[in-house]
């Protein structure tokens, strides 16, 4: 049995964008999920193929975004692989210059940092077929904090566990002190006409991680945890 390691690496560009909820531009991406998906993927062109069905996962593509309505401001932080270029964004949508960075970051077990994170918290519903006949049942979203909770916690790793459980959820190298963690709903998001049906569940979650397993660590974040990660969610950002 190969011995984990005390250490891992993890390299990223982040971009935060800083935008003017009520530019037309953005109040789009605001109401649409798939438009919002298209202002991320913007900052991309050129490095895959077009169409290329895994383009975001090629460029380690992960967004979130947050907005205060008050003050018409919605801050979008994006992390790739690949630095993103922004300048074909529309004149006015932006209200400063995008703060491009490069994340170079070691971890070692023992290390603790904050953290913050929206994920699409969701579980399997059983079909009615008899086991083990039964397909993969249809997602349904948590809608409570405490399932949310239940459903980040399935995900930590304490010392000496490995990086999936039985039923083969990825965990993500960390541990956490679980009565700390702060859970807060979030609005769903959808997408309008051809995109109708898209409906993503959504749920802030905050607190304070122990490495246990770095490689496992900067594989989520890397990777990002959870479904929706096209959409806004599953980047975990450390702090």
């Amino acid at each position: 049995m190969t011995k984990p390691r005390t250490a891992a690496r993890f390299v990223a560009t982040h971009s935060v964008l800083t935008m003017d909820a009520r530019h037309p531009y953005t109040a789009k991406s605001l109401v649409d999920a798939h438009d919002m998906h298209r202002t991320v993927m913007s900052g991309f062109r050129g490095w895959v193929a077009d169409g290329d069905p895994d383009a975001r996962a090629q460029m380690g593509v992960l967004s979130t975004w947050s907005v205060d309505l008050k003050a018409g401001v919605l801050v979008l932080v994006v992390q790739s692989r690949v630095p993103g270029d922004w300048a074909g964004m529309p004149r006015g949508a932006l209200t400063d210059k995008p703060h491009v960075i490069t994340v170079d970051r070691t971890f070692h077990v023992g290390d603790s940092f904050t953290f913050r994170t929206v994920v699409n918290p969701t579980h399997s519903r059983p079909s009615g077929a008899p086991a083990p006949e039964r397909p993969r049942g249809r997602r349904i979203a948590h809608t409570r904090p405490d399932h949310v909770r239940n459903w980040f916690i399935r995900r930590l790793q304490p010392p000496g566990e490995p990086r999936k459980t039985p039923d083969g959820v990825n965990r993500i190298g960390a541990s956490a002190e679980e009565g700390a963690l702060s859970v807060r709903m979030l609005p769903t998001v959808t997408s309008p006409g051809p995109h109708k049906g898209l409906r993503i569940a959504r749920a802030e979650i905050r607190g304070t991680l122990t490495v246990t397993d770095p490689a496992a660590l900067v594989d989520a974040l890397t990777q990002g945890i959870g479904h929706a990660r096209a959409y806004g969610c599953g980047l975990l950002l450390a702090r």
